[in-house]
């Protein structure tokens, strides 16, 4: 029988007197030497990035923390009230929500970016290609349209801005508009790029692969829902929101009937 081969870790080990994250000292070369936004970077993907991918990451950061009263929030501000004595239960609750339809919809964009960009056919000819297959299947489309914010996102030129001025490639947001043309086509009318859209783009731009990059949503969304427990500690909302709910959904089986 072939001996498996044991599984190693490049990321962390500590001795007695010094800790090293992929090989670098926390002691001497990190803790005061690099910021929150670097260490992100550098932990998840492993190297350090540039002045330039630090500004770009920072702007995604920034952009995801906070959305307002959205499903995430609300449910940690009601696990907030329901446990207050454990934080990290409300935070996770609400991290739960980071997914398909609200804050986690950049991994989906990033495929589409990326299968583009991979198509033999030419970036113009797959953008119509996706875009017409989507207005086919009914299906929404990662990184489009807005319930609020339109005709555009005013998040999206902004962080598109961000990007270019750091000197990126631009290949992924290149394909992001020529995509967001050709949705416009498909439709027969303006669908807004949303913000999770252009922070694909953007997001790829600086190498995060769009298998991780939902990652840095939870990553900025936690903190943003570390604010709404403080606020719901301060001024609480969620006992409102359980009432109001109980008594707009009204039981629809015949037992109180008269």
């Amino acid at each position: 029988m072939t001996e498996r081969a044991k599984p190693t870790t490049a990321i962390c080990d500590y001795t007695a007197d010094a800790i090293y994250i992929r090989d670098m000292s926390l002691v001497d070369d990190l803790i005061g030497q690099v910021n929150f936004t670097q260490m992100i970077y550098f932990q998840i993907l492993g190297r350090m990035p540039s002045d330039g991918e630090t500004r770009i990451l920072d702007s995604v950061l920034v952009t995801l923390m906070e959305h307002g009263m959205t499903p995430s929030a609300i449910a940690t501000r009601l696990i907030a009230m329901s446990a207050p004595e454990a934080m990290q239960g409300a935070v996770a609750a609400g991290l739960l929500g980071v997914g398909g339809q609200f804050v986690g919809t950049m991994e989906g964009a990033a495929r589409i970016l990326s299968e583009i960009l991979d198509a033999d056919e030419g970036v113009e000819s797959a953008a119509a290609r996706i875009a017409q297959r989507y207005r086919d299947d009914g299906d929404r489309l990662p990184g489009f349209g807005h319930n609020l914010h339109r005709p555009d996102d005013p998040r999206t030129p902004k962080l598109l801005q961000v990007a270019e001025a750091a000197g990126v490639d631009g290949r992924y947001i290149s394909a992001l508009r020529v995509l967001g043309s050709a949705v416009d086509a498909a439709y027969g009318k303006h669908i807004t790029i949303n913000a999770t859209g252009a922070i694909a783009a953007v997001l790829l731009e600086i190498d995060v692969p769009w298998e991780i990059m939902r990652g840095f949503a939870v990553i900025t969304r936690a903190a943003g829902l570390v604010g709404h427990v403080r606020e719901e500690q301060l001024n609480p909302a969620a006992r409102h929101i359980w009432l109001t709910t109980h008594d707009e959904i009204e039981y629809s089986g015949a037992a109180l009937k008269k």
